[in-house]
Parts: C-alpha cells; sequence; structure tokens
C-alpha cells in the first residue's frame, strides 16, 4: 500500500456557501454544542456515502427502464 505523503495545508477545502446554508450550520453546531467545523465535517461524512448509494440507485434504475422499454418493445414487435 502506497504510503500519502502529507503537505501542510493539503487537507484543506475552502467552499462558499448561502447566508441560509452557513446559519443552518451554525445552529446546529450551538444545539449540539459542537464547532461549525465539525457539524460540516460529519455532513460530509455522512453524506457522502448518502450519495454515492442515490448514484448507484439512479444507476440501476435507469439500466431497469431501458431493459423494460426493450421488453416492451419486443411484446409490440411480435403483437404486430
Amino acid at each position: 500500500m502506497e504510503t500519502i505523503k502529507k503537505l501542510r495545508g493539503e487537507h484543506c477545502l475552502n467552499i462558499f456557501v448561502s447566508y441560509e446554508l452557513k446559519s443552518r450550520l451554525g445552529e446546529l453546531a450551538r444545539r449540539y454544542d459542537r464547532t461549525t467545523a465539525d457539524i460540516v465535517r460529519t455532513v460530509l461524512k455522512i453524506g457522502i456515502p448518502m450519495m454515492e448509494g442515490i448514484s448507484q440507485a439512479e444507476e440501476t434504475m435507469l439500466r431497469e427502464y431501458i431493459d423494460l422499454f426493450r421488453k416492451i418493445r419486443q411484446v409490440r414487435q411480435l403483437k404486430n
């Protein structure tokens, strides 16, 4: 396994969010007695696997729809 060379600042990520999102994150931080950075890290850790799952589900759904339409087309051709 290759070791990762960590450089100072390489782990930082600057993002721009709306004022509404920033205030929601701040409110969550206050409610759970955490820092806003902790809340953002947690949301990302939870959200990434969810997005991956949603993406896989969309791909499966598209494949299934395509297969369904092909079967419908074959049935129509057999009827004619």
